[in-house]
């Protein structure tokens, strides 16, 4: 089965085209503020080079969050407007489990940590295990100082709150620098000599890729969903109006896309929980 994932959670904008588990392709764009006007020609880009038609994608799966607040709303808009146009079933993931799974050092605390402006920072703390990434803490806001207090010595950092709160990180865990922490960081499939020392990733891992989140919303795709008609220009073509819209509104309970919306942390609820 064909998958289309994808990210716009933050400044760049990810995609991937994988049959079942195995990227075909995956592509990262910096877009920023452009995300709205270019989120579709660029996925229709992808698909061209991947030689797969629209109507050939079984599942869609988006990045929930949390980051950029217009990011999230377009990409989730976008991914519902699939899911109704085709029938097929919608999967959101959390934008920061994809961020902890580009590290790949064993038996070390991963911390993602996403500048949410104002002060704070998004983040949760992770261990991998075996081949999976487990989140260990609710997904939090927080100022860093705060959120620095839960994190053990022993962690490996990365996310583009760093570039913010770097210096902070570093006097928090007693190195004299980034500049020290930059020499240990991580290369996907290595790990620090001293399994105690803390790490940064460079900034190449710093960013959700919509490749992770296919891996990481696979197992939830019910593939009965997507049976039923494709709600294409041709499929409905003669049918009244009314007829289409309920049609397309029992498609959409179908594909629980009423349930699929952005993971937004709010100041007056630092720790909320994600079922997922």
């Amino acid at each position: 089965m064909k998958i289309l994932g994808i990210d716009t959670s933050s400044k760049f904008l990810s995609i991937a085209l994988s049959e079942d588990e195995d990227i075909i392709r995956e592509e990262s764009h910096l877009l920023d503020r452009r995300q709205a006007s270019q989120l579709v020609p660029k996925v229709k880009e992808l698909l061209k080079k991947s030689r797969t038609p629209i109507n050939k994608i079984g599942a869609f799966i988006i990045g929930l969050g949390p980051g950029s607040f217009t990011g999230l709303r377009i990409g989730v808009s976008t991914i519902k407007g699939f899911g109704i146009a085709s029938g097929k079933p919608c999967i959101g993931v959390a934008s920061m489990d994809s961020i902890a799974c580009n590290a790949q050092g064993k038996d070390r605390y991963i911390i993602p940590i996403i500048d949410a402006k104002r002060g704070q920072v998004y983040a949760a703390i992770y261990r991998r295990k075996g081949s999976k990434v487990a989140r260990l803490s609710d997904y939090l806001l927080l100022p860093i100082e705060k959120f620095l207090k839960k994190v053990k010595r022993d962690s490996v950092f990365l996310g583009d709150g760093l570039s913010l709160y770097g210096d902070k990180i570093a006097n928090y865990i007693n190195q004299d620098s980034v500049k020290a922490f930059a020499e240990l960081s991580l290369p996907a499939g290595r790990q620090a000599k001293n399994k105690r020392q803390s790490a940064f990733l460079l900034e190449e891992y710093w960013y959700p890729g919509a490749g992770n989140l296919i891996k990481l919303g696979f197992s939830k795709i019910n593939l009965s969903t997507g049976s039923g008609l494709i709600l294409s220009g041709a499929s409905v073509r003669g049918l009244k109006t009314a007829v289409w819209r309920r049609r397309s509104i029992k498609k959409a309970k179908k594909t629980n896309l009423d349930k699929l919306s952005p993971l937004y942390l709010y100041p007056e609820d630092c720790q909320v929980k994600y079922s997922g």
